[in-house]
């Protein structure tokens, strides 16, 4: 996006107190909101712009370029390599066909067949290192009951194995993943695994915890499953460097969880249903930046009696964003950006969300929609600079709850082919900037009740009977505060509940016309229409300054359209507002 995003959050801050000039956004032509208080005293101005152009081609892609990160070690976290004590360090070197190995320490056995190095342990502390290169051998470590906790620094190692993981970590205890600085790290395996009574999950894969740190550079060419997988849980930390690349399986897979804390992450995988990062539990994001790009698309899980697409990451529990940067995208049919099975909560980062596959139809029953971002129960934003794009056709929604969706504070801007938000209980919006674009039917649509109490709203829908935002039939709209411009063919007008009154204004309104609300000499609001419609539209406005019983003046481009000598609770008519009340369907469920 051509803005300084932090400029703008702190802008779009200063709106929602009725500014009396400011709030520029623009979208295919250019769209503003201009609020001050019905005194016409300004409290407050800020500006800052946007583009729906740019939205519509917002596109992510792999980055490799390092951050500059800084970290805080705590001294009694024990997944921290900084809190392991080393009791000996056992240097393996590659070197071709072969392999060998310096430096002893009493309970561990090294055993190499050519260039196969398998380690047996039965005591904790031990750093491994390895370096050298192979393009055909591994590294594989078993403990038996014995599990105890290791470092195992890359340094400066190639290891191709041709028919299995090129590490096999046989441990359920933490093995820290060390990447010695400066030093590029290369993992593959072959495209097929010889058989085995052991899990063998991924190029790299582990039993346990697996910890990654250091200022290295780690690349996985993964050809048979998963790139990195570890039945426990994963960690990355500030300053690290992976990338990598999966053609069949999952890029990351963790059972327990992913926490990324920092570092530079690269996946792309290109498997059918395969996930960029996949966790059967928690993920969670408080810093670095991670970018992830499926290409594969969907299929029938036999098991699941279910669709399977691909996503740029999936957790089947909660997924938080506390920091840093998240970029997915998914082009193939039915793929998703962001998938959660349970809450997705974006507290604070950079979300970049793209999908462009189109739905994938299974039989008349199952399917697998493409979403930007999706939770099978609630979602929250409380912060963040969130961007989303969903253009593959009917189904193609931006932002989507299965349970509630609450926005109280960030930027949010979604363009979708279908809704561009959409929840199936409850909408909120308290907080925050919010633009939502559709290009085929409602621009904001809840599937219950839809609560707008505070915030700055630019919503699109397009032409009746979809809504710039839309209630459920039998459910309301209520605002009671906030500011905001819906357009679309209907609306879901506010019910007799709202406390901040609006004005619905009905009519032929050409993009980059300027509809103001003035009250006596006081221009109270001024809204920049940023989209062509080809016929009459209804436009629903209301800001804080807006006061019951106040008379106004609605004029677009300075020609007087209505006056409203004395504003009604919780709104006013002017023009020939649609008689579409909106809801009544199900938003793509």
């Amino acid at each position: 996006m051509k803005k300084n995003l932090n400029l703008f959050i702190t802008a779009m801050a200063t709106l929602l107190t009725a500014c009396s000039s400011g709030g520029e956004l623009l979208d295919e032509y250019t769209q503003s909101i201009n609020t001050s208080t019905s005194s016409g005293t300004s409290t407050s101005s800020a500006s800052s712009t946007t583009t729906n152009s740019d939205l519509s081609n917002l596109s992510v892609s792999i980055d490799s370029t390092a951050l500059s990160e800084t970290e805080t070690i705590p001294s009694d976290d024990e997944d921290y390599v900084e809190n392991f004590s080393s009791t000996g360090t056992v240097y393996i070197q590659y070197n071709g066909s072969s392999a060998t190995t310096t430096g002893t320490v009493s309970g561990v056995t090294v055993s190499i067949v050519d260039a196969d190095v398998t380690v047996s342990s039965t005591v904790a502390g031990v750093n491994y290192v390895l370096s050298g290169t192979t393009t055909d051998g591994s590294f594989k470590l078993t403990s038996g009951e014995n599990d105890k906790k290791f470092e195992l620094t890359l340094a400066g190692v190639s290891i191709n194995n041709n028919d299995g993981p090129a590490i096999n970590i046989q441990s359920g205890k933490r093995a820290y993943i060390v990447l010695k600085d400066g030093t590029y790290n290369t993992l593959s395996d072959g495209t097929s695994y010889a058989s085995s009574t052991e899990d063998q999950k991924g190029t790299l894969f582990s039993e346990g915890e697996l910890l990654f740190s250091g200022k290295g550079h780690l690349s996985i060419d993964a050809n048979t499953k998963a790139g990195i997988a570890s039945d426990d849980y994963i960690l990355i930390r500030p300053n690290t460097n992976i990338y990598v690349n999966a053609s069949q399986g999952n890029g990351i897979k963790a059972n327990d969880g992913i926490d990324v804390r920092g570092g530079v992450v690269n996946v792309e995988v290109s498997g059918t249903a395969a996930k960029g990062l996949s966790t059967d539990g928690y993920y969670t994001q408080s810093g670095g930046r991670v970018t992830a790009i499926t290409t594969g698309g969907s299929e029938y899980d036999s098991d699941e009696k279910d669709v399977s697409g691909s996503a740029g990451v999936k957790a089947d529990s909660t997924l938080t964003i506390d920091g840093g940067s998240l970029l997915v995208k998914s082009t193939g049919a039915g793929g998703k950006g962001l998938s959660s099975d349970q809450q997705i909560i974006i507290n604070d980062g950079t979300v970049k969300a793209v999908t462009s596959g189109k739905t994938y139809t299974y039989s008349s029953s199952l399917d697998s929609k493409p979403k930007g971002i999706k939770a099978d129960g609630n979602l929250t934003i409380n912060g963040g600079a969130i961007m989303v794009k969903a253009s593959g056709g009917e189904g193609a929604e931006g932002i989507e709850a299965k349970g509630t969706l609450n926005i109280t504070g960030g930027t949010t801007e979604v363009y979708g082919y279908d809704d561009a938000i959409n929840s199936a209980l409850n909408l909120t919006i308290s907080g925050g900037y919010v633009y939502a674009f559709s290009v085929n039917n409602d621009g904001i649509d809840s599937n219950r009740n839809l609560y707008i109490k505070g915030g700055t709203i630019l919503a699109y829908g397009t032409t009746q009977p979809e809504c710039g935002i839309d209630a459920a039939e039998g459910y309301s709209v209520y605002i009671t505060g906030g500011t905001l411009m819906a357009v679309g063919g209907g609306e879901s007008y506010p019910s007799s509940s709202s406390t901040q009154p609006s004005i619905a204004y009905g009519g032929k309104v050409s993009s980059g016309a300027t509809i103001a609300i003035v009250n006596g000499t006081t221009e109270v609001a001024s809204y920049v229409m940023g989209r062509s419609y080809g016929s009459s539209v209804s436009i629903l406005l209301t800001a804080p300054g807006l006061v019951k019983g106040s008379s106004y003046t609605v004029t677009v481009d300075g020609t007087t359209v209505g006056t409203i000598s004395s504003l009604s609770s919780p709104y006013s008519t002017i023009g020939s507002t649609s008689s579409s009340m909106g809801g009544g369907r199900l938003g793509g469920w």
